[in-house]
């Protein structure tokens, strides 16, 4: 019984911080320092009270850096993100207008040219950590311990794709949305392998800083800053 109310708690405190960014998102439109503070207590402070206190993996094995292999790996899996994602945009602009994102992004959460800049550092570092510690750690690395592999693979993957559909609402095309829907899930199942290698999260938080950076770069291209 322990044990399945571990597991309860672990999805309703992924299912509640995904909900709520979702309202956050796609309602409130805070400023961007507003609701990245949100997504702070959200990600970080909500999965460290609701963690249940029995079994489960332990703080100190999280932030162990991968040896010269699995760093070597990682920066190449990184890489080649970044170049997919890149790549990705290049060709489908070609089809597809871009133009309308930067004034959504005003719009919403008050992004724009002059601070485009400064936000884009704490989504490669900051964001990127914070999503990495809650989809991973909590929702994929506590989950595989109480309710096994595949459950907690699919559980991780599917919401952090979902998680990210309040914020792309309105950008693309249903046909790109799709696709970049799938791409997140497809993408989180990768992280979520990174991380029962090395029962940490470093290895998926620097493959998810590149494609941050990746998707950075198409940033500073649609504002005029590139």
């Amino acid at each position: 019984m322990k044990k399945d109310k571990g597991i309860l708690s672990i999805i309703m405190t992924t299912l509640v911080g995904c909900l709520a960014m979702t309202v956050t998102d796609a309602y409130i439109h805070p400023p961007y320092a507003v609701k990245s503070a949100v997504k702070a207590v959200l990600f970080l402070i909500l999965p460290l009270v609701a963690s249940p206190r029995e079994g489960g993996i332990t703080q100190k094995n999280l932030f162990i850096l991968p040896d010269r292999k699995g760093l070597l790996v990682s920066v190449s899996l990184g890489g080649t993100v970044y170049a997919l994602i890149f790549g990705a945009f290049l060709f489908i602009r070609r089809f597809y207008d871009f133009s309308g994102i930067p004034a959504l992004l005003e719009a919403n959460v008050g992004v724009n040219k002059e601070n485009f800049l400064l936000v884009s550092l704490y989504i490669a570092v900051c964001n990127s950590f914070l999503e990495e510690y809650f989809f991973r750690r909590f929702a994929f690395l506590e989950l595989r311990e109480r309710w096994g592999r595949l459950p907690a693979y699919l559980f991780s993957s599917f919401s952090f794709a979902a998680y990210h559909i309040a914020m792309m609402r309105g950008w693309f095309s249903p046909a790109v949305f799709i696709l970049a829907v799938t791409g997140l899930a497809i993408g989180g199942a990768v992280f979520d392998f990174l991380d029962e290698k090395s029962g940490g999260i470093m290895n998926s938080w620097m493959v998810h800083m590149f494609a941050n950076l990746a998707i950075n770069t198409v940033g500073c291209i649609l504002m005029g800053i590139l």
